[in-house]
């Protein structure tokens, strides 16, 4: 049985290990280049109202320098655009370095005409991503630092009348919670960009201020909708090298019309197509350039300053951070263009398809490609070359004189840029009023490139492949062979668009004869999400990608594509299969800040499954034995479903709202990611399936953490032996009655003076003591019995078992009167109390971040405030301190509640099932009540 058991969670392990390994290091290593500072970096303090400074002790505010810029703003006498910083969870202001220096040398290049002043806010690196209680502070902090910014300016001329924030993490989350604040102008601030910030929810709810925090902001912005619709935000997530923060979770949630709120992962940003960790997009230099690059052109050169037109800043961040076309913004688009080459320069094409190498020696080029003879037959035109300037290439002829194009317009707006090239595809049906379409093949400057051009029918170049099941673990495979006589295929991927769906998707290419070729560039394109990712390969290659989603499609009527850049006259064979090892690391993904709640869940089955054992023979199982028999899936999952289903009626409905209770939460694996508190829950499939692999998993880490937790007490129990007289007593480690009054008073003044999770951490240790006093007597007694065995009376053994104080001292200090089943009793307790303290264990690691942020700030203020422990942690000091003296024959006289306990063990089970996923802090509530309903077993 017990090889059985160790089998079965060893297996479980190797499951959890699979998937964190997916997700932590399943992917390519990071590719970004890492941002240099040229001159030693300088960070000015600057000086803030006394008030201000008395109410924030632990908050800064910093202008970044280097060098001579550095000596110049020494007095804070400044002309640039401002640009605030907002670091995130646990961040520091110096982490600005890396945006202050490249916008300083893109200044110093333009010989300083516009530039930009760099503010950065030390928030004290607080743990605000697992504690809530000081966003309200940091935004609050943060409106005081932006007018007293904009005083600097009060000189000027034309002083600034806004500031530009950038926000790493919770930085870009503590930037919108602005206009929350009562007296804040939302004029003082028009842009707000955020780098790997979770706006759609918590990463965790650890406890309930920053899910407050979440929907007073989430509230704002979708109620003033309108009010803020001139407000440009621009998101940005990391990809999936980003565990921390992913990507589905730094999406906007805007209205559709609402164009100025944007959301795009970093794969997909022009120039810079790589995934960055959650600290590295704040230093990666093909990220920082694109975002520098944007705010340089947002500033207007006769002020100095950032523009205030919506429609330029929605321009602008399109060009940097999403298409990146040829034409920067604002130039001329709709003006007729003009041509007065030589008839010699201008070539018709009379075939489908154009391939062209440009000479070494200068020259001027142009191709002509007419379109009245292939309007009914061809959709589209498609385009690419290798010549990255950034200049017009390809127009529709309005005009022609003989074989020349006299008059045109300008089409190369559509123009992407790609990896290896630049491509344009347009739609013929569009230019009704164009004969000839032209690209534009000079090369002036003499560089060598490759045009290849042809025009397409859209239906024969769109194939649609069913994609394997997410269950067939890699068996099924879907395959397709491409016979690429064009340059662009699109495979429409059916039914991909749910996030716990990952494939691996194989293309082969291979060519019948060998020359020079563009290389292929392959795209997985998302349409409801600005999630694209690419990758490049030589021509010919055998290419791997694993593709995955960051967010699912809400309605599941659109499908992924994967989008083919070909070689011609080539051949690509594609395969997919799913890839379980990357279906674990989704879950994990998404789900993984979850298992907290499946392994409270197994622990409270686990003493359920003790004290039933308790009940019955009058001896614990052990806790290897306990987990296996409590794991009865059916048990928790059967219930919460039933639940859901109840909740799809409307009368159900009415009476679950009517009596206040809180809506069930629903695991994140759906497209819309933030916490609802309708308790209309929908049933979905895969959410319910999840949920019992959750739970083994859930039960993998509570069954090797509770091991590894027993070998730690086993060997402390060998320092501490020394400490301590032998002992032969069951009861040795407990207390006293007065004494457990008195500990419990002070544990409750203490956590009421500084923090509730400093009391809780130190009653966890208390009863931790109880623990090793117990090993410690354990291997006393089996060392005694094994060297002397003896046997007693039945009159002295019930002596032994008296609960005279007195008598306990003299045992505790070494009673002779020894058997098997003084032994027994100790073993016994030592189950009972080591589950008792793997419980407490977990609700002291929650409440963590808490105690962090309380030292981490204890030379500022003793006391906590908020503290999200008190005062409902009272019951939960109580229980842990009177807990010390129950063993299972105070249970045994306690038959009534014993038998309470036990029922109400499993709906509490149930109920963190349902109502804890999107709470954890929510898991402290149910195990407070399941050890006070222990307590009331143990003494009444």
């Amino acid at each position: 049985m017990r090889v059985a058991v160790y089998a079965f969670y060893g297996f479980a392990l190797g499951l959890l290990l699979v998937g964190l390994r997916e997700l932590l290091f399943g992917f390519e290593e990071n590719r970004c280049s890492m941002t240099y500072m040229f001159e030693y970096p300088e960070y000015r303090r600057v000086q803030l109202p006394r008030r201000v400074a008395r109410q924030y002790p632990s908050y800064g505010l910093y202008l970044y320098g280097e060098g001579a810029y550095a000596q110049e703003t020494r007095g804070l006498k400044l002309t640039g655009a401002p640009v605030l910083f907002l670091p995130g969870n646990a961040g520091s202001y110096k982490q600005a370095r890396s945006l202050g220096s490249v916008a300083l040398r893109k200044a110093e290049n333009l010989d300083r005409r516009v530039h930009m002043n760099v503010f950065t806010i030390d928030f004290n690196e607080e743990l605000v991503a697992l504690y809530g209680g000081s966003l309200r502070r940091q935004t609050q902090f943060l409106h005081e630092s932006i007018k007293a910014i904009l005083r600097l300016y009060k000189d000027r001329p034309d002083p600034p009348t806004s500031v530009v924030l950038v926000g790493h993490s919770m930085g870009g989350v503590v930037a919108r919670a602005l206009f929350t604040l009562a007296r804040f102008n939302p004029r003082l601030v028009s842009l707000i960009i955020t780098q790997a910030s979770p706006h759609q929810a918590p990463v965790l709810s650890l406890d309930p201020y920053i899910l407050e925090f979440y929907s007073t902001v989430r509230h704002r912005w979708a109620t003033n909708a309108e009010d803020l619709r001139n407000i440009t935000v621009l998101s940005v997530g990391g990809g999936y090298l980003d565990f921390q923060v992913r990507s589905g979770l730094t999406a906007l949630s805007c209205p559709i019309d609402d164009l100025n709120k944007m959301s795009v992962v970093v794969t997909a940003v022009p120039r810079t197509w790589v995934s960055t960790d959650h600290i590295s997009i704040v230093w990666c230099k093909e990220l920082v350039l694109a975002t520098v690059r944007a705010f340089f052109d947002l500033i207007e050169p006769e002020k100095g300053q950032f523009t205030e037109s919506p429609e330029k800043r929605m321009s602008v961040l399109n060009y940097h951070f999403f298409r990146h076309p040829v034409l920067q913004p604002g130039d001329a688009q709709d003006a007729p263009v003009l041509f007065s080459a030589p008839p010699e320069a201008w070539k018709e094409v009379n075939t489908l398809r154009l391939f062209y190498t440009a000479p070494k020696e200068a020259q001027v080029k142009y191709f002509l490609f007419a379109l009245s003879s292939r309007r009914k037959a061809y959709s589209h035109f498609h385009c690419r070359s290798n010549n990255m300037e950034m200049t017009s290439w390809l127009y529709g002829c309005t005009q022609m004189s003989g074989s020349t194009c006299v008059q045109a317009v300008d089409l190369s707006s559509e123009t992407e840029l790609l990896p290896a090239y630049k491509a344009v595809t347009v739609k013929i049906s569009d230019l009704l009023s164009v004969s000839h379409l032209i690209i534009d093949a000079s090369n002036p400057s003499g560089g060598q490139f490759v045009v290849e051009c042809e025009l397409q029918r859209e239906q024969s170049l769109t194939v649609s492949v069913q994609v394997p099941h997410t269950l067939s673990f890699g068996l099924t495979v879907s395959d397709i062979t491409v016979n690429s006589s064009g340059l662009l295929h699109t495979l429409l991927l059916q039914d991909f668009h749910q996030v716990y769906q990952a494939f691996r998707i194989t293309i082969m290419s291979h060519c019948k004869t060998t020359k020079d070729r563009l290389p292929s560039v392959y795209r997985l394109r998302v349409p409801w999400f600005h999630e694209d990712s690419f990758a490049t390969a030589s021509v010919p290659s055998v290419s791997e990608i694993y593709s995955m989603l960051h967010t699912s499609h809400p309605d599941n009527t659109s499908s992924a594509l994967l989008q083919l850049h070909t070689a011609p006259n080539c051949q690509y064979k594609v395969s997919i299969r799913t890839s379980f090892p990357k279906v674990l690391g989704q879950i994990l993904r998404f789900c993984g800040p979850v298992l907290p709640v499946y392994s409270a869940v197994v622990l409270l089955l686990m003493i359920r499954a003790q004290l039933s054992s308790v009940k019955r023979s009058g001896h614990p199982v052990e806790i290897q034995e306990a987990m296996s028999k409590s794991l009865q899936l059916h048990k928790l999952e059967l219930p919460v479903l039933l639940l859901l289903l109840l909740l799809r009626q409307n009368w159900f409905q009415d009476v679950w709202s009517s009596l206040g209770l809180p809506g069930v939460d629903t695991l994140p694996l759906n497209s819309v990611e933030s916490i609802s508190q309708d308790p209309k829950a929908s049933i979905q499939e895969w959410p319910r399936l999840v949920s019992p692999l959750l739970c083994v998993l859930g039960a993998a880490i509570a069954f090797w953490g509770s091991t590894v937790l027993r070998v730690f007490v086993y060997f402390l129990s060998f320092f501490l032996a020394p400490l301590h007289r032998p002992s032969v007593s069951r009861d040795c480690g407990t207390l006293r009655f007065h004494t457990q009054i008195l500990l419990i008073v002070f544990l409750i003044v203490l956590g009421g003076i500084t923090c509730g999770a400093l009391a809780l951490m130190v009653s966890t240790l208390l009863h931790l003591y109880r623990v090793l006093r117990l090993q410690m007597t354990e291997r006393s007694l089996s060392h005694i019995l094994n060297l002397a065995p003896q046997k007693v009376s039945q009159n002295s053994e019930n002596g032994f078992h008296g609960s005279d104080s007195h008598s306990k001292s003299k045992e505790c200090n070494g009673s002779p009167l020894l058997s098997e089943s003084v032994l027994q009793d100790v073993r016994d307790d030592l189950q009972l109390h080591f589950s008792f303290s793997t419980m407490l264990t977990l609700t002291m690691m929650l409440s963590t971040p808490s105690l962090i942020h309380w030292k981490h700030n204890l030379r500022y203020w003793v006391h906590l405030d908020p503290d999200p422990c008190w005062p409902h942690i009272v019951p939960l000091l109580i229980s842990s301190v009177l807990l010390i003296n129950c063993n299972t024959n105070t249970l045994l006289r306690s038959k009534l509640m014993l038998n309470l306990m036990l029922h109400l063990l499993l709906p509490l089970c149930v109920g963190m099932l349902a109502f804890c996923p999107l709470h954890i802090y929510r898991v402290t509530y149910f195990l407070s009540t399941a050890l006070t309903l222990l307590v009331c077993s143990c003494y009444f």
